[in-house]
């Protein structure tokens, strides 16, 4: 009985310092950007699908969870922030659909099986990394207007730089699932 609480307790460490860590770099990869308009782009999108396909989605939508609880008391981890504004106002501006994408995003590459052929693990992280995009343009359609290139501002210009961060998520994914191991 002692063992199990021990052994409980450790992975509970495990996973609160895997939360926190993954938050930590989700914020750091948001602050490495490209800027854009309306929407900078940044490294998160790797970071949401490396920790899906690496911790499971689980962990994943709790840390995106608590990013986005960061994000919405104030504190400055997102792109664009402080400059841009802080907390709620700057949560739902441009960047709100992209931001639940993440959510629904890292849910579906923690869920999805990535044990696959290189070809079908590709498939599956353009599947994910869609979500993102398809949440991203509804909802900067919304605040900005139909009647603007939605497409062309919300996802042409990163489309070139997400290809090649899924082409170096699809290599390494067979390699990071271990990691789910160790949890």
């Amino acid at each position: 009985m002692e063992l199990t609480k021990k052994l409980d307790l450790i992975k509970l460490i495990k996973i609160t310092s895997l939360i926190l860590l993954g938050s930590l770099l989700l914020t750091l990869s948001a602050k490495i950007k490209i800027p854009f308009y309306p929407v900078p782009m940044t490294m998160q999108t790797f970071v949401v699908l490396f920790m899906g396909v690496a911790f499971g989605w689980r962990i994943a939508v709790a840390t995106i969870t608590l990013y986005l609880f960061e994000g919405a008391i104030g504190l400055p981890v997102f792109a664009g922030t402080p400059e841009k504004g802080l907390g709620l106002s700057y949560i739902i501006g441009p960047t709100f659909g992209y931001l639940i994408g993440f959510l629904v995003s890292a849910f579906l590459a923690g869920y999805l099986n990535f044990k696959t052929n290189l070809l079908n693990v590709f498939v599956k992280l353009i599947f994910c990394v869609s979500i993102i995009y398809i949440l991203g343009m509804f909802w900067l359609g919304i605040l900005i207007g139909w009647d603007k290139p939605i497409f062309e501002l919300g996802a042409k210009p990163f489309l070139l730089a997400e290809l090649f961060k899924l082409l170096i998520l699809t290599l390494i994914a067979k390699k990071i699932i271990f990691f789910k191991n160790f949890i």
